[in-house]
């Protein structure tokens, strides 16, 4: 499973996805980093298989009406803190990734996780 982590969330979360064994990029790691247009991630997302993590409400419309990108996970969790973000994942990981197994546009916030379907 491979995932593209999205502008609005840290660095430090593609980095634990990196280090739980998962194909992981940030938008920093490609050549306009933050500044890539949302047509250029959903274009990568599609060509590569990346499930696209954000919290941006515009890739659901995106994928509700042409499609892309791939698989998307939006994070509904407000303003929260890396450590606490971290821990979110760390412990819906599992759960996640069984999921998008199945799905392909997933919400998580800080209590529930909600499969669109």
């Amino acid at each position: 499973m491979k995932f593209l982590v999205d502008a609005q969330l840290p660095v430090r979360l593609a980095r634990f996805l990196q280090a739980s064994g998962y194909d992981t990029i940030h938008t920093r790691d490609l050549p306009n980093q933050n500044a890539t247009s949302d047509n250029e991630i959903n274009a990568l997302s599609i060509r590569q298989n990346r499930i696209l993590i954000t919290k941006d409400s515009d890739f659901v419309n995106s994928l509700l009406t042409i499609g892309q990108p791939y698989k998307l996970l939006l994070i509904a969790t407000g303003n929260i803190n890396n450590s606490e973000l971290e821990a979110l994942f760390s412990e819906n990981l599992q759960s996640l990734v069984e999921l998008f197994n199945q799905h392909f546009y997933i919400e998580m916030s800080r209590n529930a996780i909600i499969v669109h379907q």
